[in-house]
């Protein structure tokens, strides 16, 4: 019911497409996030991703679960990258499987909400004059 990787490897939206499929599900949503070329009209040159891993993962899962309890869905896959990403490149993937579109909607804007504000992953914008850490997690 539950699919999460952590890789410093390029993320394949298939991989996470395959997992969801269910010929009981009528709908699947999928998130993919993008390295933007500009951030408040500064360039980016990459992103940096580091994570916590075990506690990374735990806190995906119980994400994950929260989801399963609150909607009828069926899977979810949510990949996350780590390591230096150029721009173009995918650091987040997260796909929803649900007998209907609006529970594999809300499911998967609730994913990536939730882990944006709760998961220790860590991003590290990189400029050409400079860098920031953006949005720092407990």
């Amino acid at each position: 019911m539950i699919d999460i990787q952590l890789s410093e490897k390029p993320l394949d939206v298939k991989t996470c497409l395959d997992w969801v499929m269910d010929p009981a599900c009528g709908g699947i949503d999928v998130f993919i996030g993008t390295v933007r070329n500009a951030t408040k009209g500064k360039e980016v040159l990459r992103l940096e991703f580091e994570a916590y891993e075990r506690m990374a993962i735990k806190e995906l899962q119980k994400i994950c679960e929260n989801a399963l309890v609150k909607w009828p869905i069926h899977r979810i896959s949510v990949h996350h990258r780590t390591g230096v990403l150029q721009v173009g490149e995918i650091p987040v993937i997260i796909a929803v499987s649900a007998a209907h579109r609006a529970a594999a909607f809300d499911a998967c804007r609730y994913l990536i909400d939730t882990l944006k504000e709760t998961v220790p992953i860590w991003k590290k914008e990189v400029f050409a004059d400079g860098e920031v850490w953006v949005a720092a997690h407990p």
